[in-house]
């Protein structure tokens, strides 16, 4: 599915500027039973395999494994010359809100094993950066568009997070956890974790956020966008969808993949228009609720 995608190309982003290889970042991605790779392999019986393929310019990284595959480090990984030399900032915002359950959890992950994906110790280290010293104006305004939206600023003291409004600091697990996302957007712009030709991934933004915002969401993401930040949205809501189409402009570089099942395996058509977006099981769903309301009111004619 579409979270399956994006952790895949997040895992390449982030090993081109580590020195972790490729399988073992998978591994720490998807979490299998065990850390046994694979798991992860599409099970259609003995023999089976997967292969990976990640394209960024003229570099490329594979990586292929089967079921008889066990470690990471067994596994038949390719990194092109040039994908470290040219790394890539990148940042992962899972559907599950982190920064509310924060304190003590990076040292917890990294002295115990608990099954916990990468992505969440990655982004904690990426909202507990210092703030920057001199934002750029595309920042600034976005940085002041969001403390609109949370009535304050987002501070860090010993690991907690805190909303602070009019001189009080409430702490994140009281505060709303879409009220919370928008928080950690304005951290990971204030610190400076989104420059240009960074890439952000964002699975379901709409997830517990109230849909008034969705419009601020979108501003945001379509501004990232202009000053050269590369974003993957993954996302199940109609409104989200519309809120793209309504906002982009014509120079904004957007396009909509549409994963579908085609003789039971997963398909995809990518196109750079909302209408032209088939199938579109958002927008299906959507109009059948319409269509059902409009009968209930004519009284079933």
């Amino acid at each position: 599915g579409k979270t399956h995608l994006m952790k895949v190309a997040y895992a390449a982003c982030d090993v081109s500027k580590t020195d972790v290889g490729f399988a073992e970042k998978i591994v720490r991605v998807f979490m299998p039973p065990g850390g046994v790779i694979r798991r992860l392999v599409k099970r259609r019986g003995a023999g089976s395999s997967c292969e990976v393929r990640v394209h960024r310019g003229d570099r490329r990284l594979q990586l292929s494994f089967s079921t008889r595959t066990k470690a990471a480090a067994s596994a038949n990984a390719k990194d092109a010359p040039g994908w470290r030399a040219a790394p890539v900032r990148s940042v992962y915002i899972p559907a599950k809100e982190m920064l509310a359950n924060a304190p003590g959890f990076l040292s917890l992950h990294a002295q115990r094993e608990i099954h916990f994906e990468d992505i969440y110790p990655d982004l904690l280290n990426r909202a507990y950066l210092p703030e920057l010293r001199d934002p750029t104006p595309a920042e600034k305004r976005l940085l002041s568009l969001l403390q609109r939206v949370l009535g304050g600023k987002v501070r860090v003291s010993n690991e907690e997070f805190f909303l602070r409004s009019r001189s009080m600091d409430l702490e994140f697990p009281l505060v709303a956890e879409g009220i919370r996302k928008i928080g950690l957007l304005w951290l990971l712009i204030r610190n400076g974790a989104l420059p240009g030709k960074s890439v952000l991934f964002w699975d379901e933004p709409e997830a517990n956020l109230n849909p008034k915002l969705f419009g601020v969401v979108v501003e945001v993401l379509l501004e990232l966008q202009r000053t050269g930040v590369q974003i993957f949205v993954a996302t199940h809501d109609y409104a989200v969808l519309k809120e793209f189409d309504l906002q982009k402009t014509e120079g904004d570089k957007i396009v909509f993949h549409s994963l579908y099942r085609d003789d039971g395996e997963i398909s995809c058509r990518t196109v750079h228009t909302y209408l032209d977006i088939h199938p579109n099981a958002i927008a299906e769903a959507f109009t059948d609720l319409y269509d059902r309301e409009v009968e209930r009111s004519l009284g079933g004619m």
